[in-house]
């Protein structure tokens, strides 16, 4: 993590606005000092980590409310990198989806199911839903640790700390987010096998089937490499 780059850029955006508030001309009375004092205040509002955090939060809820209530693309579903070139590719598939009511269609025609497909058509839209907002619950905790590093960097910097100093100051924070990130790959194997019996219940949803037990496998291996 570069903090030196961090603490640079934020002392700069701090120079900037001092440099605005130098700029006013000498009749600059105190309702002009008011004013640029009332920006600084917002601006350091604006960017202080419980609003930030409380910004994100409202993003991830947002997003939740949206897998829970719209058709999920099952085309667009995948695990691992992009560039793996073990996953069949379903570019040229039509559109698939999970509607919230657990019908699976495809190019906007329902499939007709019998209803033990349907309840593993629901139950595979559940696994993706879950996985997903333990992601995002995830990426919050990132966000957060991001505001925190900004501090140390600054603070750092002001204070004479090295690098290696901050990073041990956050150090426990990261291995909350690994810790976390651990347990989101433990459920993997049962996304996996909510896949895999769809897929042998329901033909019609196998060309969509692309997640692998390589997948499984390599979860969290560029975490370790870290």
């Amino acid at each position: 993590m570069k903090y030196r780059s961090i603490t640079a850029g934020l002392l700069a955006a701090s120079l900037s606005l001092s440099l605005a508030a130098c700029g006013q001309d000498d009749q600059a009375d105190t309702g002009a000092s008011k004013g640029v004092a009332d920006a600084a205040k917002e601006v350091q509002q604006a960017t202080s980590p419980s609003f930030i955090a409380a910004q994100v939060q409202k993003g991830i809820d947002q997003a939740k409310r949206e897998l829970a209530t719209k058709d999920i693309n099952v085309s667009s579903v995948h695990v691992g990198k992009d560039n793996d070139r073990h996953h069949d590719d379903t570019s040229g598939l039509p559109r698939a989806v999970i509607t919230p009511q657990g019908d699976f269609v495809i190019a906007g025609k329902t499939v007709t199911t019998t209803p033990e497909q349907h309840t593993l058509v629901a139950d595979y839209r559940q696994h993706i839903i879950s996985i997903a907002e333990a992601g995002m619950d995830i990426g919050a905790s990132g966000a957060s640790l991001g505001t925190s590093a900004a501090k140390e960097a600054i603070f750092g910097a002001l204070t004479g700390k090295s690098d290696k100093e901050i990073e041990d100051r956050i150090k426990p924070q990261t291995e909350q987010i690994k810790a976390a990130a651990a347990k989101l790959c433990l459920r993997m194997p049962d996304l996996l096998a909510s896949q895999q019996k769809l897929a042998a219940a329901l033909p019609e949803f196998r060309p969509y089937a692309t997640m692998t037990q390589k997948d499984v496998e390599d979860c969290g291996k560029d975490d370790d490499k870290n």
